[in-house]
């Protein structure tokens, strides 16, 4: 069977936010995710990774995000905290504390701040997003179904993604349909490239 990637023709560019530097098992499983976004005729662009800000690196997300035709969000850990309180001397409408100290043995996990803002931006320019996240990150943009139908988790290493590969593919088709839409809109002549 040939793949999308050995065909000629035109790849639909999408956004991709994520870390800059990651754990080598990050970095493998967001290597495998590009070669999928690659076998479905998608051209992943990042700031810092395919393109660099030639001014202000929110105005060129901005720039780069308006030229792509969807956004795929990957929540890789970045911090990690065992202590702290959430919510920190917040009340709620009663005037009751509402401030949540992280348990015992408990780890809270962050991605990179730019993950919330990227997505924001992909998202109020209309951008079909697909949001994958590394398990115990979901806060923000991670909430299920807060900024789109496609928020799955990202599996931890390279052979959990070798067992999930076919799955994660299926995600990526349905995705890659709603963001070769929003192509054809964006660009009158794309029914002539793309099957």
């Amino acid at each position: 069977k040939l793949l999308r990637r050995a065909l000629p023709g035109m790849r639909i560019p999408v956004f991709v936010s994520g870390p800059t530097d990651l754990s080598p098992e990050q970095d493998g499983v967001r290597n495998a995710m590009l070669d999928i976004l690659k076998d479905e005729m998608l051209e992943p662009r990042a700031l810092g990774r395919t393109d660099y800000p030639l001014s202000l690196p929110l105005a060129e997300v901005c720039v780069i995000a308006g030229h792509c035709a969807g956004g795929l969000i990957l929540g890789f850990e970045q911090f990690r905290a065992t202590a702290g309180v959430r919510k920190h001397r917040a009340r709620n409408e009663r005037g009751e504390d509402v401030a949540h100290p992280v348990g015992k043995g408990e780890t809270v996990r962050f991605p990179t701040a730019w993950n919330h803002m990227e997505a924001a931006i992909l998202f109020a320019l209309g951008k079909p997003l697909m949001i994958m996240r590394e398990q115990g990150i979901d806060d923000g943009v991670f909430y299920p179904g807060v900024a789109s139908s496609f928020t799955h988790t990202l599996p931890a290493n390279l052979a959990a993604m070798s067992k999930q590969r076919d799955q994660i593919r299926q995600v990526v088709k349905s995705w890659r349909g709603r963001v070769s839409s929003t192509y054809k809109n964006i660009w009158p002549f794309a029914d002539r490239y793309l099957q």
